[in-house]
């Protein structure tokens, strides 16, 4: 039977019509039924639609197909029809699978695809196909039941391209293969063609979906005279994959950027845009810095994925002292607190933890980011935008106008942010900020660099948190065993340090890809303020003296926290050694 063969149940010109009568019109309920639950409405409120369900009158799928005829969508019955083989090319197999779609027909004259799905407001995958696969989408619905039917039929799982054989395919397609050793000669007009080959949508579809599913943080393209590289960051470690043939650099850069909305014709300048997607119901933001180089333009997509970040304090990482500490220092009224390390290291995650814990209706809380990683509900955030001259300072100075509570400032960069952030501290406001240094006794000597005067950061500064992230060891294939001499030399540590304590590392398995890890802990180093380092601060006291008072005051260096770590079976020794330094 062909893909034009009639739906049940019809739903011609029910756009717009009220929903009662939907669903009288599909022969599912009677008036008396509809005027039951329009007075169970008036006294117990909620959608009419979901009373019918509770009066046992209808199902959810009659409920689907009404809501879908209400706006307009067409049912398909996917049972009487034979979707035809060019039509189910159109979305590769990983893609139907994770968004739960069926191609039902396609016209080449309009670039259309008909796509049956089981939800009428699914609106996030409808955009979302029409971004990864460049066609324009017109949904239809259908049951769930015959949606999972029809993916058994035309998509079995295992029966999924991997990125290896869709490469291998690509190098045999003779009207790609045109462009090899064309470099940079390409016009407008061939790149557009070569943006909406099939196949070069397949494949950036396919890294995607591939990316998010390792759960990898970014995805870089990387030419070079000879090859062009694909990687993956996982777990902060890079990995390198099969790569794509370098003629397609040009194309699959220009299709990021049509995703992106970015301009395809501009290749001389940096640009930055950003993509969102629903990948399985979950919400994904990728972050797209382009950026031309000798040999072509470097991609570089960051993956932040909303349905792998916790929130939680409890989560982060932090030791129960640390945390208990942690948790004193946040429900201060007024003060600044910072927190420190490199690029990658966890430190917005902490600090969205911090404003998550205090966002409650009566406290009001203003972020100035750069950019906005994730969106909070109930926090005022900002993006700076330098180009214009929205920076850090400038928005700290109109905060001071609106009336906030507790202020985050995605960094301290220069000397006018930090006079701000502490005058705010000094009017009655609880400041978050970050630095960039190695440790927490290094961001004072980092702040009088800048110029601040010590006096004002004694005045102010409650506590600085220094933090890592190391690779978990993976709970799959942890193994116990005896670390050797040259193994607890890169700690400084000797074998009797070690005695009686019960070493682990991931020996390899499909959970982890063979990597020995899986996901990421966090190790912290926090130096509260007390009068003694004040008293070292006003003096200019070195970092090492300022290390060795915050010590005696409990703080817990980055290399203990890492140790711990080791000894809770939850990290390596290898991992310690690369996320921290030895301080003397």
């Amino acid at each position: 039977m062909s893909a034009t063969a009639p739906a049940t149940p019809k739903s011609k010109g029910y756009k717009g019509r009220p929903l009662g009568r939907i669903l009288i019109k599909m022969g599912k309920v009677n008036r008396k039924q509809v005027h039951e639950a329009l007075a169970v409405q008036k006294s117990k409120r909620g959608p009419i639609g979901q009373i019918l369900i509770d009066l046992g009158y209808i199902k959810d799928e009659d409920l689907q197909f009404a809501l879908a005829a209400q706006i307009g969508m067409e049912p398909v019955n996917l049972d009487a029809i034979d979707v035809q083989d060019e039509t189910i090319k159109q979305v590769p197999n990983q893609m139907a699978n994770t968004y739960r779609i069926i191609p039902v027909a396609f016209d080449p004259a309009t670039n259309t695809l008909s796509v049956a799905m089981s939800s009428p407001d699914n609106f996030q995958a409808t955009d979302d196909l029409r971004k990864l696969l460049g066609l324009g989408i017109r949904p239809m619905i259908a049951s769930d039941d015959q949606i999972t039917a029809a993916l058994s039929r035309y998509y079995p799982e295992d029966a999924g391209k991997s990125i290896n054989e869709l490469l291998d395919e690509i190098g045999q397609d003779a009207d790609l293969a045109k462009f090899e050793d064309r470099g940079e000669s390409i016009d407008l007009e061939e790149l557009k063609e070569l943006v909406e080959a099939n196949p070069v949508k397949q494949l950036l579809n396919l890294v995607l979906l591939q990316a998010i599913r390792d759960q990898s943080s970014d995805i870089h393209f990387e030419p070079f005279e000879d090859e062009y590289k694909l990687r993956y960051r996982i777990d902060g470690v890079l990995y390198e994959m099969m790569p794509p043939p370098r003629y397609l650099s040009m194309a699959i850069a220009s299709r990021i950027k049509v995703m992106a909305g970015l301009d395809i014709a501009e290749r001389r300048l940096p640009q930055d845009g950003r993509i969102s997607l629903a990948v399985g119901g979950n919400p994904i933001d990728l972050r797209v810095a382009v950026l031309p180089t000798m040999f072509g333009e470097s991609v570089v997509l960051r993956i932040l994925d909303r349905s792998t970040l916790s929130l939680d304090l409890d989560k982060v990482g932090m030791r129960e002292d640390d945390l208990v500490t942690f948790e004193k220092l946040i429900k201060r009224p007024h003060g600044i607190i910072l927190n420190t390390g490199p690029t990658g290291c966890g430190k917005t995650t902490t600090l969205y933890s911090a404003l998550a814990a205090l966002n409650t209706i009566d406290v009001k809380i203003l972020t100035a980011e750069d950019p906005v990683e994730y969106d909070i509900d109930g926090i005022i955030q900002g993006q700076v935008k330098p180009d214009i001259g929205l920076t850090f300072a400038r928005f700290l100075r109109s905060f001071l106008r609106q009336d906030p509570d507790i202020i985050l400032v995605g960094e301290v960069r220069d000397l006018e942010t930090a006079q701000i952030a502490i005058q705010a501290s000094l009017t009655g406001h609880l400041v978050f900020s970050t630095l960039h240094t190695n440790d927490a006794p290094s961001a004072v000597a980092r702040l009088l660099d800048l110029g601040v005067e010590p006096f004002l950061i004694t005045a102010t500064f409650e506590a600085v948190v220094a933090q890592r992230l190391c690779r978990r060891v993976c709970k799959q294939c942890k193994e116990e065993y005896t670390p050797t001499e040259d193994q607890l030399s890169k700690l400084q540590l000797r074998p009797e340090d070690v005695e009686g304590k019960t070493l682990y590392y991931g020996k390899g398995c499909d959970f982890c890809n063979g990597t020995g890890y899986r996901g990421r802990v966090g190790i912290f180093e926090t130096m509260v303020f007390n009068d003694d380092i004040r008293q070292l601060v006003m003096q200019a006291a070195s970092t090492n003296l300022l290390r060795e008072a915050a010590e005696q005051n409990g703080m817990r260096s980055l290399r203990e926290s890492g140790l711990l770590a080791i000894y809770d079976g939850v990290t390596t020794i290898e991992e310690i050694a690369r996320a921290t330094v030895v301080t003397e």
